[in-house]
C-alpha cells in the first residue's frame, strides 16, 4: 500500500513539474505581477489593459504597431488603399499556423487564411456575442475573403485612422472549428497565432504562457521568435505586494507607479533612488494618455459656462510645478490642448501656461459684467486624484475663487460624468488607437454622451466642419494641419483644462533586453530575453 501511495505521488509530482515553468531555465521564463483583474483571454473581449497584455501574446492581426507607433505587417504581408480612401485590400502570409488543438483534427493545427479573418470580423459584429470592440467596425460597409490570401475591406465612407483600428486586439484572427466546438471554452483556452500559448489558467491565482514552436516572425538574423519559453503571471491584487515581489528579484518587471511605492523607488526628480541603480533599470516614455478637468457645458446659469471662467481656471495654477511636485516628473505639463505630445496634431507649447494676473483679470471682467460678488466651483473626484485636486483647489482660491471637492467612488464619478451629473469633473482620456482623431472626437458635436465620448457638451459649429473634413482628407500632412487647427478651437474655447500628458514607466531587473516602450503601453515580449 506504502508503494501504491509512493508511485502515485512520483507520478503526481512529475507532471505537475512538467506543467510548471519552475522545471525551465530560470533565464527562459519572463515573470511579472498583474494585480487587476484578466476578465477574458478572447481577443473580442480584449477592453482593459491586464486582457490586452495577455492577447497581445496570444493572438495577431492583419497589421501591428511598432515602438514608435507606425503600422507595421503582420499577418498581411502588404495591403494597398484605394485613392478615394474606400477600399482597403491584404494580402496574407501563407506560413502562419493556428496553435495546436484538436478540433483541427490530425494535423491539430493549420495556417490562417482571407476566409478566418472574414469569420473573427463577423464573429465581432455579432450582437449576440456583444463584443466591446464592435465599434471598430462602424465605418465598414463590408469585407470578404477575395481568395485564401486576400482579405478587403470596404468603408462607408473615408476613415484616415482605420489601419490604427486593427492594431488592437479586437480585429485578431480566430479560428472557427475551435469557436464552435460546444466542448471548449474560448475565454480561458483561447487559441490564436501568437508567439505564446495559454498553458494553464488559474484564474484570480496564475497564468503560464509557453513558446508557440510554430510561430512565423524571425528576428533580422533569421532566429525564430520569440526568445523566451515561458511567460508566468502572477495574479496579487495589491500593488505594494507586487513591487516587493519585484525588489526580491522574484519579478523581471514592474510597470507604472503607484502611490504605496512611488517615493520608494524614485527621487523627486524622476530618478531611480540610489540604492537601486545597481540592481535595477527604468525605462520611461510618452503615454498617449491626457489627464485633464472637464466642463459640462449645458447648464448656462453656471459661471463656468462663460469663456473666461475656463480660461481663466486654465491660466491659475502651474503646470511644471504639479508635474515635478506630484508626478515625481513622471509627466509632461499639458501646455496645449487634448492631444499629448507624441501624436502628430499636438499644439503642445501653444496653450495655456502660468499667468495669474491674466486669469483674475478674466475673473473682474466676469463678475463686473455680471454682477457677481462670489464664484463658486465643486470640482468632482475620485480619491486617487485628491493630491492633484487639493493643489488646485490652493491655487484657484488664491485667485479669488471658492472650490469645494466633490470625492466620488470610481465607478460612480464615470457613471455621473457620462450622464451629465457633475459640472466641473476629473477625468483622463487614453489613446485606442495612434491617431488625433481619437482625442478631437471628444469634442464632435454629434458625440454628445452618454451615446459617445463628448462628455463635456462641447459644440461648435467651425470645429464641426472641419472635424468632418479631416475624414475625407487623404493627405497626411493636410490632415495633421486640420487637427492642429481643431486643437486650437479646443484650447481658445476651453471646455477643458489639460493638467499633463502622462508618461509610461517600466521598471526591470538589469539582465532583461528588448523590452522596450512605446506610448500606448502595449506590452510585447517576443523579443525579450534575459542575459
Amino acid at each position: 500500500m506504502k508503494k501504491t501511495i509512493f508511485l502515485f505521488l512520483s507520478l503526481f509530482i512529475w507532471v505537475a513539474c512538467q506543467n510548471s515553468p519552475s522545471t525551465l531555465d530560470e533565464k527562459t521564463i519572463f515573470r511579472y505581477n498583474e494585480n487587476a483583474a484578466i476578465n477574458s483571454l478572447d481577443p473580442a473581449f480584449a477592453k482593459i489593459r491586464p486582457s490586452i497584455w495577455v492577447c497581445n501574446q496570444l493572438f495577431n492581426g492583419l497589421v501591428q504597431l511598432d515602438d514608435s507607433l507606425n503600422i507595421t505587417p503582420d499577418i498581411a504581408k502588404k495591403w494597398s488603399i484605394s485613392t478615394d480612401g474606400k477600399t482597403y485590400s491584404f494580402t496574407l502570409r501563407n506560413d502562419v499556423y493556428f496553435h495546436k488543438n484538436k478540433a483541427f483534427g490530425i494535423a491539430e493545427t493549420r495556417t490562417v487564411k482571407a476566409a478566418d479573418f472574414a469569420y473573427s470580423f463577423k464573429r465581432l459584429l455579432d450582437e449576440n456575442i456583444a463584443s466591446p470592440g464592435r465599434w471598430i467596425l462602424q465605418n465598414v460597409a463590408s469585407f470578404k475573403a477575395e481568395n485564401d490570401s486576400v482579405f478587403s475591406i470596404q468603408l462607408s465612407k473615408p476613415f484616415p485612422a482605420f489601419l490604427g483600428l486593427l492594431t488592437m486586439k479586437y480585429a485578431s484572427v480566430v479560428p472557427k472549428e475551435v469557436l464552435e466546438n460546444p466542448n471548449h471554452n474560448f475565454r480561458t483556452q483561447p487559441i490564436g497565432t501568437g508567439p505564446f500559448y495559454v498553458k494553464r489558467w488559474e484564474e484570480n491565482i496564475k497564468l503560464v504562457l509557453r513558446k508557440n514552436p510554430l510561430y512565423f516572425e524571425k528576428d533580422a538574423q533569421g532566429k525564430q521568435l520569440p526568445y523566451l519559453e515561458a511567460v508566468a503571471i502572477t495574479l496579487l491584487p495589491d500593488k505594494q505586494s507586487g513591487f516587493l515581489e519585484f525588489v526580491q528579484n522574484k519579478l523581471d518587471f514592474v510597470s507604472g507607479l503607484d502611490a504605496s511605492y512611488k517615493d520608494e523607488i524614485l527621487t523627486a526628480t524622476g530618478k531611480l533612488q540610489p540604492k537601486y541603480t545597481a540592481t535595477k533599470n527604468i525605462t520611461t516614455g510618452n503615454y498617449l494618455n491626457t489627464e485633464y478637468i472637464g466642463f459640462q457645458l449645458d447648464n448656462k446659469n453656471l459661471p463656468i459656462a462663460d469663456k473666461r471662467i475656463r480660461q481663466a481656471l486654465n491660466y491659475g495654477f502651474d503646470r511644471e510645478k504639479l508635474v515635478v511636485f506630484l508626478l515625481n516628473n513622471m509627466g509632461t505639463p499639458a501646455t496645449g490642448g487634448i492631444i499629448p505630445s507624441g501624436l502628430e496634431g499636438n499644439i503642445v507649447g501653444k496653450g495655456y501656461t502660468y499667468n495669474p494676473e491674466k486669469a483674475q483679470k478674466l475673473i473682474q471682467e466676469y463678475k463686473t459684467e455680471t454682477n457677481q460678488k462670489n464664484i463658486e466651483i465643486a470640482l468632482s473626484i475620485s480619491s486617487s486624484y485628491l493630491n492633484i485636486a487639493e493643489y488646485l483647489q490652493k491655487e484657484w482660491e488664491k485667485l479669488g475663487l471658492k472650490i469645494s471637492l466633490d470625492v466620488q467612488p470610481p465607478s460612480q464619478l464615470t457613471q455621473a460624468i457620462a450622464s451629465g451629473k457633475v459640472s466641473v469633473f476629473k477625468a483622463g482620456w487614453i489613446a485606442d488607437y495612434p491617431d488625433a482623431e481619437n482625442y478631437l472626437s471628444l469634442f464632435y458635436s454629434k458625440n454628445f454622451a452618454p451615446n459617445g465620448p463628448n462628455y463635456t457638451h462641447f459644440k461648435n459649429e467651425t470645429f464641426d466642419k472641419l472635424y468632418e473634413q479631416s475624414f475625407v482628407e487623404t493627405d497626411a500632412k493636410k490632415r495633421v494641419e486640420l487637427y492642429q487647427k481643431l486643437e486650437q478651437i479646443v484650447v481658445d474655447e476651453a471646455p477643458i483644462i489639460p493638467l499633463f500628458y502622462d508618461k509610461v514607466a517600466r521598471f526591470t531587473q538589469k539582465n532583461i533586453r528588448s523590452l522596450g516602450i512605446n506610448p500606448l503601453n502595449l506590452l510585447v515580449l517576443k523579443r525579450v530575453y534575459k542575459q
